[in-house]
């Protein structure tokens, strides 16, 4: 499953991995594919720091990339405490009755929420940087986008490949005039944050914006035809992340919440904008039905829902309160009704690639 991209990035499979996790990151990459871990939700430098010393420790000296969540323009001098003041009090109250119909526990005192993501800020993406430029990644991803100029020309400088991720074939050529490397065209199938183009459409639609910038597919691909079916379309490789979810190695800390995803079917997820502000695809759960119903205050934007649900989703997640309890996970959650090895899973995704090109072969042959 080899691409010029692939080979340029010195892996053996065209997979890419993104994960929360190091431990499927590193056995990504391990597999002959590229882990790519993201950092969004290291609040201190230390922690990355202590988990990109573990990634080098398990990676057999293969590449592995890092993904940040950085806005284009630079937003400096905004404190969190600041951000947090602007969240309206009716919003609160939204959140506290919802969780006490739920009946759902108060952490206990002094544990701090363990879902309080804030590497949208400025300050923190900068600090994860600082960090990750002291290591070998071979990918620097952004999520949100092209990242600063300063920082596209600080990693070029290192020899890193920068990745930006595209709903649009706008916004991929946007990413070729910023000085991106490689667009990850991000279908709406796809977990997390999506627009409204599937990838079907999506992926042929960028390739062309951007030739000749190598493309990854993103958005409902879980097997192994559906990579070569990218392929086909004129991506250089696939962009997986809801797939890693289930693999033994992922650290989700709820068995409630695994055997969810294991039973849902690809009809059980829905966009809303209940986690972050901005629509994410996530497992469809009465936390979502709240924030989206028309009586529900409306959700706030991008980063103030985020700091308003951390300590709710933290206390659903820790006491498993399982119809509330969800995670981001794309249309592909269907096909994830299996717990199997980082390993297992891509060599099922291989052979899956090798049958579809052999059939492919044969009717090619045939004509």
């Amino acid at each position: 499953m080899e691409t010029e991209l692939s080979t340029r990035l010195g892996i053996e499979h065209a997979i890419f991995g993104f994960t929360p996790f190091p431990a499927v990151a590193a056995a990504l990459t391990r597999a002959g594919g590229l882990g790519v871990l993201g950092a969004v939700r290291y609040t201190a430098p230390g922690e990355l720091r202590r988990d990109l010393d573990w990634m080098q420790k398990h990676t057999g000296g293969k590449p592995y990339g890092l993904d940040v969540v950085m806005p284009a323009k630079k937003v400096e001098g905004v404190t969190e405490a600041e951000v947090e003041a602007m969240i309206p009090e009716g919003h609160r109250r939204f959140v506290r009755s919802t969780l006490a119909r739920h009946g759902v526990p108060e952490l206990p005192e002094g544990e701090r929420s363990g879902w309080r993501i804030t590497g949208w800020m400025e300050q923190v993406a900068r600090a994860q940087l600082d960090v990750a430029f002291d290591y070998p990644i071979a990918l620097l991803a952004n999520a949100l986008g092209s990242p600063p100029g300063d920082v596209v020309e600080r990693a070029h400088t290192r020899g890193i490949q920068v990745a930006a991720l595209a709903g649009s074939a706008r916004h991929a050529r946007r990413h070729a005039d910023a000085g991106i490397d490689i667009v990850v065209a991000q279908g709406y199938e796809a977990g997390g944050h999506t627009g409204e183009i599937a990838s079907m459409v999506l992926t042929p639609e960028v390739v062309e914006a951007v030739d000749p910038l190598p493309v990854l597919a993103a958005g409902g691909i879980g097997s192994g035809e559906q990579i070569a079916a990218a392929l086909a379309l004129g991506a250089q490789g696939a962009w997986l992340g809801s797939l890693w979810l289930t693999t033994t190695e992922a650290e989700l800390h709820s068995r409630a919440l695994t055997d969810k995803l294991l039973a849902a079917g690809s009809g059980d997820t829905v966009r809303s904008r209940a986690l972050t502000g901005k629509p994410a695809r996530q497992l469809r759960t009465e936390w979502t039905d709240a924030w989206d119903t028309p009586q529900g205050p409306g959700t706030l934007p991008m980063p103030l829902q985020g700091l308003l649900v951390a300590d709710a989703v933290s206390r659903i997640q820790r006491y498993e309160v399982v119809p509330l309890l969800g995670t981001p996970v794309g249309q592909i959650v269907g096909r994830m009704n299996s717990e199997r090895g980082v390993q297992a899973v891509v060599d099922d995704l291989t052979r899956g690639f090798e049958r579809a090109v052999d059939r492919i072969n044969r009717i090619a042959g045939r004509g």
